[in-house]
């Protein structure tokens, strides 16, 4: 909850500053009130308990009640929880939860549908860190809430050699030797993953080996079969770029490892929620 509680004194500041004035200005200070929160589309909900944390520590009076857990499929007109207390304060963290859990719920939504689609076969759906800067977080945390699961969290906790890393290195065999005497003098421990843009790319780095992981980058699921028949279960594989809900289950049945989407948390639309006083 540490990152919670930073993000959120940014969150805050950025949106109240010295007050909410319009509820200062019309609500007296002893009033004490109650809202529900609202679904107005069908979805999967993502961040009651992220909300509930922020009620908590933005006034810790206010009362929350659970209705609907995280993970859930909601529908329209369902009620999530309530939260009893303060009404000032109540309508001050109003937008600040629905901002987080409309997003949050957004990105589970989206990640269901896509992890229901490819379930029947072994590959396992990934994000990316293509994320909202301050609120990888909680949109990772969305993701896993919906059925997928996360890839790196940041550029510190893996590596990942990509197309740009090869061409500025010099090549790929370059670019893996010198990762290892990286990490071998700073005393890491870290995965390596490396990109491959053709299958003339993924013969390199199957004839020098030296990682955990080839991503095949916007390979074709012919193509993906072809590289499959060739690293024969040597290394871990991922599929990524250019892969929708009309296309996935064709390169999950290739019968790679795993499959990175980025529209999971670039470009997804928000589940509609609303916070109404009773």
């Amino acid at each position: 909850m540490d990152m919670l509680q930073d993000f959120l004194k940014r969150v805050l500041d950025e949106d109240i500053k010295d007050g909410d004035h319009t509820s200062l200005a019309t609500i007296p200070a002893s009033a004490k009130g109650k809202a529900r929160l609202l679904v107005k589309e069908n979805g999967i909900i993502a961040g009651v308990e992220v909300a509930e944390a922020i009620f908590k520590q933005f006034d810790k009076n206010l009362k929350t009640e659970i209705l609907i857990e995280d993970g859930e499929a909601v529908k329209k007109g369902d009620k999530v929880l309530y939260v009893e207390g303060s009404s000032r304060n109540i309508l001050t963290i109003e937008r600040t939860v629905l901002n987080i859990m409309q997003r949050m719920s957004g990105i589970a939504t989206k990640t269901h549908k896509l992890a229901q689609i490819i379930k029947p076969t072994g590959a396992r759906l990934l994000d990316t860190r293509k994320t909202t800067p301050l609120m990888r977080f909680l949109e990772k945390e969305a993701v896993r809430i919906g059925g997928g699961y996360n890839h790196r969290f940041g550029l510190y906790d893996m590596i990942m050699i990509k197309d740009n890393h090869v061409d500025f290195a010099g090549g790929i065999a370059q670019a893996i030797d010198k990762t290892h005497e990286y990490l071998k003098k700073k005393k890491l421990d870290l995965k390596i993953e490396i990109e491959v843009r053709d299958l003339k790319e993924l013969q390199e780095v199957l004839s020098h080996g030296g990682v955990h992981r080839i991503m095949l980058d916007n390979f074709t699921p012919v193509l993906i079969e072809k590289a499959l028949d060739k690293i024969k279960g040597r290394f871990e594989t991922e599929a990524s770029g250019g892969i929708t809900e009309d296309n996935i289950l064709e390169y999950a049945l290739t019968g790679v490892d795993f499959i990175s989407v980025g529209a999971l948390t670039h470009s997804v639309k928000s589940l509609d929620l609303s916070l109404k006083a009773m």
